[in-house]
């Protein structure tokens, strides 16, 4: 018996075939909305997902603005940050940074759901996120990508 025919393939930069994703998350929740481009992101959804390459495709989202949150999140959610400075801790609810900066709610949702590492910062830099139904990467192509078909 041949046992060389047996060999695992391991997708590599070069191997792996990136595609670009258009997702729209009106009336999304929040944390599903994530955890779905999250493994979008990271290539789970690929029969060749390697853990340690970055085999994902990228993924746009579009009107972040209309997302969903269940109970009471959008006032009792907080996002921390800290300035650097002694005392500098600063904190917002939900409702206040989805009027300030809505992709940011969407962004950090996803960005908390990747790797804690530099494969996790590389697979970020594949996410665009923007307010309303327009986006700037019409000449990639994306296909519409329908989260309510995909586990």
């Amino acid at each position: 018996m041949d046992t060389l025919s047996y060999k695992t393939l391991s997708a590599n930069r070069k191997t792996v075939e990136k595609q670009w994703l258009l997702v729209d998350a009106e009336g999304e929740t929040l944390g599903r909305l994530g955890s779905k481009v999250a493994k979008l992101l990271r290539g789970k959804h690929k029969p060749d997902f390697t853990p340690h390459v970055d085999c994902g495709d990228n993924v746009i989202v579009i009107n972040a603005e209309k997302i969903h949150l269940s109970g009471n999140k959008w006032d009792d959610k907080t996002y921390l940050r800290y300035t650097g400075f002694p005392g500098g801790q600063r904190s917002a609810t939900a409702k206040e940074v989805l009027a300030k900066k809505p992709a940011a709610v969407v962004e950090r949702a996803i960005k908390g759901m990747l790797p804690k590492n530099k494969l996790g910062a590389e697979l970020f830099r594949n996410l665009k996120v923007y307010v309303g139904a327009e986006h700037n990467q019409e000449a990639q192509k994306p296909t519409v990508f329908n989260l309510k078909d995909f586990k």
